[in-house]
């Protein structure tokens, strides 16, 4: 499928917003809610995780999920990961097991991707599906006022650098999307470690901020490493 080039034109306006996420609890609640407005009229918001800066639409918006894939230029078969508030929540979207459990309890909320079996996949869509739960206090208010998912990828351009603070994110893709959220510099600065459970063996897809010795510790098996 062809994808159309970036559009300045989103559902809100030309030129992003940029807000500083507040420090008072009210201030954080209002932004997330108007997050979340942008993010249910199939617009893009860019916010800050723990590992780095996010680009999200609602997984259930196509158009929304469309608009990432040409603003990063991104690659039709690479997926987009699903980042949720709550680890309670994926087992009505896949299928989990207790190596699961062991890994979102110790890991959770934090820079793990976990990649899993679609309880029910499309018949041409993908079967397994990448979930995360972050440890940004922005990030899950967002989310939270979202609904509980957003689809979310890095805040940068398909092959560039990923963006560690709002200014990096709105240099790459700031003209394309609706909304900038400036949490600050995100604190861990590289991006999560993927472990595909869907595999046997278990596989490393990407190497990130979770060393795999670790991983392997929790779930008492060695892991497949791709070379990356």
């Amino acid at each position: 499928m062809r994808r159309d080039q970036p559009s300045n034109a989103g559902p809100f306006s030309q030129a992003s917003r940029l807000l500083t996420w507040p420090d008072d609890d009210a201030g954080q609640r209002e932004l997330a809610d108007s997050a979340a407005q942008v993010l249910r009229a199939s617009g893009l918001v860019v916010y800050p995780t723990d590992t780095v800066y996010g680009l999200g639409a609602l997984p259930s918006l196509p158009d929304a999920i469309q608009r990432i894939y040409a603003v990063k230029g991104r690659p039709d078969e690479k997926a987009i990961v699903w980042l949720v508030s709550s680890g309670h929540d994926v087992a009505q979207w896949c299928g989990v097991d207790s190596r699961f459990e062991r890994l979102a309890e110790r890991f959770w909320p934090g820079a793990l991707t976990l990649v899993l079996p679609r309880l029910h996949p499309q018949a041409d869509g993908l079967r397994t599906l990448g979930v995360r739960v972050p440890a940004h206090p922005a990030a899950l208010r967002v989310i939270e006022a979202a609904g509980g998912v957003v689809a979310t990828t890095s805040a940068n351009r398909a092959g560039r650098a990923s963006a560690r603070t709002a200014r990096d994110a709105a240099s790459e893709i700031g003209n394309h999307v609706d909304l900038i959220i400036d949490g600050g510099a995100a604190p861990v600065g590289v991006e999560s470690t993927v472990l595909d459970l869907s595999t046997d063996p278990v596989t490393v897809l990407r190497a990130g901020a979770i060393p795999v010795d670790e991983i392997e510790s929790v779930i008492g098996a060695s892991v497949a490493r791709l070379s990356y």
